[in-house]
């Protein structure tokens, strides 16, 4: 099992029931739903690393097939 990091995070009330309705919407936690969005942004800016042993967009490829 992956372990998680666990933080603090405060967001302005407004947001937070946007991602809430987002995240229902979608069938997901609000915490699943920011991990799936920055996943996604960090992924686009190129700055999360392939798994060892596959090329950056194989691994990308993978990963929007599983989110």
């Amino acid at each position: 099992m992956v372990q998680r990091k666990p933080f603090l995070l405060r967001l302005d009330p407004a947001i937070h029931e946007a991602l809430q309705a987002w995240a229902d919407s979608e069938l997901r936690s609000i915490n699943g739903q920011i991990e799936y969005l920055l996943r996604k942004a960090i992924r686009e800016a190129g700055r999360l690393p392939a798994p060892q042993g596959e090329a950056q967009g194989e691994a990308a490829k993978k990963s929007d097939i599983q989110d």
